[in-house]
């Protein structure tokens, strides 16, 4: 039955079946046609997959990301970064960095930080003398930052499947999503001192940055409430998802006024979407895991790692360019689904700690999200940017290497994500 599950399923995926239906499909091909298993116990574990406490903070955080793109939190946002660092050499590039840091931190999705970013941002790099290959690769890289720093969506999915606390990875998520963002603004930094581009923006006053700020100080509030929020034990992640969604929409109607009913309810639709399609994923990855499991893979898999791979080092390294490699075909909460179940049983005998082991993977599929050929943050770039991918590449070539510099630091010095949660509990 394994085999033919394997089989059906790299069918489907050649033959490019969405990515959702290849897993459910083909186990329920599997299961009718090559085991004497009843199909009605795949159904219940497809929608049993989706019942997890977990995921119910994905559809707040995500509709507290798409009202704050239309309620005016976004452009507050840029405005706070371009007064800090706009002056500096490659202001107007670590501006754009800056930017997606602070929106990724609020949103906890890659594709809206992108788009929101990048919407701005993109023609401001242009007048500032940055070519389109570097802008769309700062952008589409930029964007990747959003998958590690809480709160992110596919944190919350890492612990759904290996039940691992989200109040953990959150803060884990803070150190390795801080050192990714700095690293990549040194990287801007040098590289517009070395093409002596534009300087930036006149240096901000001390009365221009606070009245920034000032602006912006119900959109930098949203950290600062969830964060709180949980290490206060005012309430859970899932809760501190309902509390942002709510406020973000009071901030939009209510304060700054800039979104409608009307921009609401399209901000309301664009999540039901979003989570549907995150939801039907997780469903058959779910099944498609049960099966994997009767077929006793996760056994086979850890059998083969621990008589093959004798070190931590080499594990993690092996671990990394195969998540690198899954990046560039796979939707990062996809992957995460997948591996995650048959890598956890083996990481106790390398004494790597499972949060670790959660930054590590998700910090390999936020740089997917910018890899060829089929990086989201790419096509969410080439859309604002009207470029095809050749022309991006170059640039996207350079943020990879800066981002993979990052990733090597993350995963073999683990107390750049372990200190915050060891520190708090």
């Amino acid at each position: 039955m394994i085999t033919a599950l394997i089989i059906l399923m790299l069918i489907f995926l050649l033959f490019g079946v969405s990515i959702y239906v290849s897993m459910a499909l083909s186990g329920f091909l599997a299961v009718t046609f090559f085991s004497s298993i009843n199909p009605m116990v795949l159904v219940q574990r497809f929608f049993g997959g989706m019942d997890a406490f977990a995921l119910m903070a994905l559809p707040f955080f995500i509709l507290a990301a798409n009202i704050m793109d239309v309620g005016g939190l976004s452009i507050r946002i840029i405005r706070v970064a371009r007064a800090l660092v706009g002056h500096v050499s490659g202001g107007m590039g670590m501006t754009a960095q800056l930017g997606a840091m602070f929106f990724g931190s609020l949103s906890g999705s890659a594709p809206s930080t992108v788009a929101a970013v990048g919407k701005i941002m993109y023609p401001e790099l242009k007048r500032s003398g940055y070519s389109t290959a570097f802008s769309t690769g700062l952008l589409a890289s930029a964007g990747c930052v959003s998958l590690i720093l809480p709160p992110s969506i596919t944190l919350i999915i890492y612990a759904a499947v290996t039940g691992v606390s989200v109040s953990r990875l959150f803060m884990a998520g803070i150190g390795a999503g801080l050192l990714f963002g700095c690293v990549s603004l040194l990287y801007i930094y040098l590289y517009s001192r070395k093409l002596h581009l534009h300087v930036g923006d006149k240096k901000a006053t001390r009365r221009e940055l606070l009245a920034s700020i000032r602006d912006a100080i119900w959109a930098l509030m949203i950290p600062v409430i969830i964060m709180g929020g949980i290490y206060s034990g005012m309430f859970t992640p899932t809760e501190a998802a309902g509390v942002t969604a709510v406020y973000t929409m009071f901030v939009g109607l209510l304060i700054y006024r800039e979104m409608s009913f009307k921009g609401l309810v399209a901000a309301c639709k664009s999540t039901a979407i979003t989570c549907g399609q995150i939801l039907v994923m997780v469903a058959g990855a779910q099944a498609l895991g049960w099966l994997l499991t009767i077929g006793q893979v996760p056994q086979a898999v850890t059998s083969a790692i621990l008589n093959n791979v004798t070190s931590a080092i080499l594990f993690l390294a092996l671990l990394n360019v195969m998540l690198l490699i899954m990046g560039m075909f796979m939707e990062g909460i996809a992957s995460i689904i997948i591996v995650a179940p048959l890598i956890f049983p083996v990481i106790g005998e390398f004494g790597i700690d499972p949060v670790h082991l959660g930054i590590i993977m998700i910090s390999n599929l936020a740089i997917g999200m910018f890899t060829p050929p089929l990086g989201m943050n790419i096509f969410v770039m080439s859309s604002i940017a009207k470029c095809d991918m050749m022309d991006m590449l170059p640039g996207i070539g350079k943020f990879f290497i800066v981002n993979v510099i990052a990733l090597m630091l993350i995963t073999y010095i683990p107390a750049i994500s372990l200190f915050l949660p060891n520190l708090l509990h």
